[in-house]
């Protein structure tokens, strides 16, 4: 069972550094995910990712308040409005967008409704 987590763990690590370049793709939701992983099945990973001087804090402040910093929740509304501008500009059919707009506004609903470090 060890083994699954830490494949698991490596594929969201590994989605979540491709997030780093990529505006569409997420990198803290993976990383939190690769750290849960590892938790499971590579102590050492674990405690790297937590312990790490740019993502370390996110994972934390997630894991002791369930927080996400001022910072992280204006990146996030720009990334998605962002995200919404360019698939109005790429002409995106009407009811794709209606239902990226709507999944996007719940996205931001939760975000914006988690506490504040």
């Amino acid at each position: 069972m060890r083994a699954i987590w830490f494949c698991l763990g490596l594929i969201a690590l590994l989605l979540g550094l491709a997030g780093i370049p990529l505006p569409l793709l997420p990198t803290v939701p993976f990383l939190l995910l690769a750290t849960f992983c590892f938790a499971r099945s590579s102590p050492r990973l674990h405690q790297w990712l937590v312990t790490h001087p740019v993502y370390g804090p996110s994972i934390r402040d997630w894991q002791e308040n369930g927080a996400i910093s001022r910072r992280a929740k204006r990146l996030a509304t720009m990334t998605i409005i962002g995200s919404l501008v360019i698939s109005i500009g790429l002409n995106v059919p009407a009811t794709a967008l209606g239902l990226q707009a709507g999944t996007l506004c719940l996205v931001l609903i939760f975000i914006w409704t988690r506490p504040s470090v």
